[in-house]
């Protein structure tokens, strides 16, 4: 799935808890439309997971989403504003927040 799993703090220690578009930091989402990431790893209906943080790099256009499966541990989500331009631009459309 999802490359991961790290211990807490591995991720977010390094990036720190910035939100992304609607995504808030220490949020639950549920993914509600099926969607593949840049590593065409699948995010399927009812995947659920804690929002942690993002970075964002410009030069490459990549986006990394930090998330929790588990509440425990720290999983890395990449995405390509132009492979997931589609998600990205509608992300109330893949994801609902659940908490």
């Amino acid at each position: 799935m999802i490359t991961g799993p790290y211990p807490k703090g591995h991720w977010t220690a390094a990036v720190g808890h910035q939100a992304w578009g609607p995504l808030t930091p220490g949020r639950r989402y549920q993914v509600t439309r099926a969607f593949e990431d840049f590593d065409a790893d699948p995010h399927p209906v009812g995947e659920t997971w804690t929002f942690l943080g993002s970075n964002f790099s410009p030069y490459h256009g990549g986006l990394s989403l930090f998330v929790s499966l588990d509440g425990e541990q720290e999983w890395h989500i990449r995405m390509q504003e132009s492979d997931q331009a589609e998600v990205l631009g509608n992300l109330e459309a893949y994801l609902r927040l659940i908490d």
